[in-house]
């Protein structure tokens, strides 16, 4: 072997030994509050990732999707029809605030989903649950930060894992979570008029 295969292969043991010790100090195990937030793209597709994760590992999930109410999106279409068994997948909204110009109606779709997820967060076959889009719920105050906080704290089960996504999350959302990502925008073809395409956007 040469001179810089030699060093190559010395540093990859060094650096192996290194994450070895690391990783011997990782052994607990906990189900996570988990949020990805951000004006990016990619925050509900990282949910729906780590759903098809769930079912080909065989943990039971269930996906509530809030505000986003009757849009045909792929993953509903995939999920509903091919892996109902799976995955339970229920709708709460009728769409965008601009959409429905009916605070009381988006207020009360809110609070239905967020009925529907606590349901499911503490029903003991169910291992993960995404909450798509509920940053947005709570952000225009359309369900009360401290009790979603406060649930996911004192009542979700030891190992179930819950992810919520959307813009905007909330501080308090964020102090309380294990896991956060914020999707940054660095470039949006939206933003040269282009629409919202399928199996990209939706």
């Amino acid at each position: 072997m040469d001179d810089v295969t030699l060093r190559h292969n010395a540093k990859m043991k060094r650096i192996k030994a290194a994450r070895d010790e690391m990783m011997k100090t990782k052994t607990e195990e906990k189900g996570l509050i988990i949020v990805h937030t951000g004006p990016g793209k990619g925050k509900s597709s990282s949910g729906f990732g780590m759903i098809m994760r769930c079912i080909a590992h065989g943990m039971p999930c269930a996906v509530v999707q809030f505000i986003k109410g009757n849009w045909q999106t792929g993953e509903k279409t995939f999920l509903r029809g091919r892996f109902a068994e799976e995955c339970r997948f229920f709708v709460s909204g009728e769409g965008f605030t601009w959409e429905t110009q009916d605070r009381e109606r988006d207020i009360a779709a809110a609070e239905n989903g967020w009925r529907i997820a606590k349901e499911q967060i503490l029903d003991p076959e169910i291992r993960f649950v995404l909450l798509d889009e509920i940053n947005i719920a709570l952000r225009y105050d359309y369900l009360d930060i401290d009790d979603v906080v406060e649930f996911l704290l004192t009542q979700k089960p030891a190992m179930t894992h819950v992810c919520l996504t959307g813009r905007n999350a909330k501080p308090e959302l964020i102090e309380a979570a294990d896991l956060v990502t914020e999707m940054t925008l660095t470039k949006h073809p939206f933003k040269d008029g282009v629409k919202a395409q399928k199996g990209v956007e939706f």
